[in-house]
């Protein structure tokens, strides 16, 4: 029985990158991702893990984005993702947040496969 229940909250706590990429759709207005990722209101976020914020080439970021010293990750992106984060509160990103914590780590699952150069990582 013990086991059973933890397999189940391991599941439900497990991140889902098909869920994460119907989360996505929520970021589409302005922000594109995979091979033919483009600029957009908001920079294109392919590479993302990894990736010192306000650095995506022909994109202008505001000065509070470029000089946040964020280094993209899974702990910046999920706190950024609440509510723009404390760290980098006068960006030009107009988004109310995703309060909804495995809304979020799907999100992150979603976004985070893919290489600076769009392709999908290699498991």
């Amino acid at each position: 029985m013990a086991a059973l229940i933890a397999a189940s909250a391991y599941t439900a706590a497990a991140q889902d990158v098909a869920k994460g990429e119907i989360s996505f759709h929520k970021c589409l207005p302005c922000h594109s991702i995979g091979d033919d990722a483009q600029n957009k209101i908001g920079p294109e976020l392919n590479g993302i893990d990894g990736r010192h914020s306000g650095s995506v080439p022909d994109f202008s970021y505001s000065d509070a984005n470029k000089n946040s010293g964020i280094v993209w990750n899974e702990a910046e992106f999920k706190e950024y993702i609440k509510t723009r984060g404390p760290r980098c509160p006068a960006t030009k990103m107009i988004f109310a947040g995703i309060k909804n914590e495995q809304e979020i780590a799907d999100l992150w699952a979603y976004v985070s496969q893919f290489n600076a150069d769009g392709s999908i990582k290699k498991k």
